[in-house]
């Protein structure tokens, strides 16, 4: 989730930053009694605004003003979070899931409750994103932003500009396809071209859906997460289903990418800020959250995140540069017709979805189409981590 900034939009945020700092009460972030100790963030990927071409460091802001350490880590998807919390393997003291994941991980008892005594900045958070049906009564998150889902594709690979999900089974591009590499996302696009609910507890469906993936199956370059950007960025598919503020940092990179929500309806979720139960240092967590909602910090992510923002305090700056974009806050109101949330699914819905995604990604690949594949992620990893090292040492030196 990655936003590069222009020369020109890098040079007008670090001013604002500049200006706008003096709005922040900065006082309420020294001599708290917590500095020396240490604060373990668990996010998504490229979701902050990190320093990268001239933006706002939050995390470095954050250390300096509180004399706290930010151990900042990553995940890929809502699943390998969990999976890291379940297996006991790490302890993290603020992480950012999505609706559906926040319910399961409250059923779970893996969150704890916010002392919002400790986040004044709350009240900042619109209306409409609290009391969600994740946290109806507003005791475990705190909203960071919210987006939907949709079919990125490019102009000059794509014949006709698509309207339908039904485009990724258009045997014309065999092999220039990109899916998520995440059950619930992957599946959903299936469930909406069959007319099903996405949060289904019928056997049925979920079997439906699974025989309509494995129709795709053979028109799929690869299973993607964050690897969609190098791929599409480098004209190396012809489309994909991923979510809207990263189009638009991918569009930055390649002006012949284009973007729709396709017909058949697609998913909105809500990414809030948790504080899981092996948290360690709960009152630098409510600290950083507080901090994160302050309306420069949240502008400066909003910017680089791309995703809408739930803070009231930036949809009114006047410098915030997607207030009105129609990607982001689409003034179609046909765009939400037909969408959906994923809700958190009982244990053996759950369990099912596991199994028929196994048998998706294993059924029909051979040793040599692994290796193959394995060899194509290790060299756009490689690839990318280099063109990242490279920038931040340009950065570095400028």
């Amino acid at each position: 989730m990655k936003k590069l900034f222009s020369v020109l939009i890098a040079i007008v945020m670090v001013c604002l930053m500049s200006i706008s700092a003096f709005s922040m009460d900065e006082s309420a972030y020294k001599d708290t009694g917590l500095s020396g100790t240490t604060l373990n963030v668990y996010n998504w990927g490229e979701y902050i605004s990190d320093g990268a071409e001239g933006s706002l460091n939050v995390n470095k802001r954050f250390e300096e003003l509180t004399g706290i350490k930010v151990n900042y880590t990553n995940y890929d998807s809502n699943e390998d979070m969990y999976g890291k919390l379940k297996s006991g393997g790490a302890s993290y003291d603020i992480i950012i899931p999505s609706d559906y994941m926040i319910q399961r991980l409250i059923r779970e008892d893996m969150l704890l409750k916010i002392d919002f005594a400790n986040v004044p900045n709350y009240k900042l958070i619109d209306e409409k994103y609290k009391g969600l049906f994740y946290d109806k009564k507003n005791e475990y998150t705190v909203p960071y932003a919210v987006g939907m889902v949709g079919l990125i594709y490019n102009t000059k690979m794509v014949d006709k500009a698509p309207t339908s999900w039904n485009a990724m089974w258009d045997k014309k591009y065999t092999g220039k396809i990109l899916t998520f590499n995440n059950s619930r996302d992957a599946f959903a696009i299936s469930q909406f071209l069959l007319g099903q609910d996405v949060n289904s507890t019928d056997e049925k469906d979920w079997y439906a859906a699974l025989d309509k993936l494995k129709e795709q199956k053979p028109l799929i370059k690869s299973y993607v997460m964050d690897d969609v950007f190098n791929i599409m960025e480098r004209n190396g598919a012809a489309m994909a289903p991923y979510y809207a503020g990263d189009f638009l940092t991918m569009k930055e990179n390649n002006p012949d990418l284009a973007f729709v929500y396709p017909k058949e309806g697609t998913n909105a979720f809500v990414d809030c800020v948790c504080i899981p139960s092996t948290c360690q240092n709960k009152v630098a967590a409510e600290l950083y959250i507080n901090f994160l909602l302050e309306p420069e910090i949240a502008l400066a992510n909003a910017e680089t995140i791309r995703y809408a923002s739930p803070n009231t305090e930036v949809r009114k700056m006047d410098q915030y540069s997607l207030k009105d974009n129609e990607i982001i806050y689409p003034k179609d109101v046909k765009v939400y017709e037909n969408v959906q949330y994923f809700e958190n699914l009982p244990q053996e819905t759950l369990s099912l979805i596991t199994n028929l995604w196994d048998e998706l990604k294993i059924e029909g690949t051979s040793n040599t189409n692994i290796y193959i594949g394995a060899g194509v992620a290790v060299v756009a990893i490689v690839g990318y981590a280099i063109y990242k090292a490279v920038k931040k040492k340009k950065i570095e030196n400028a």
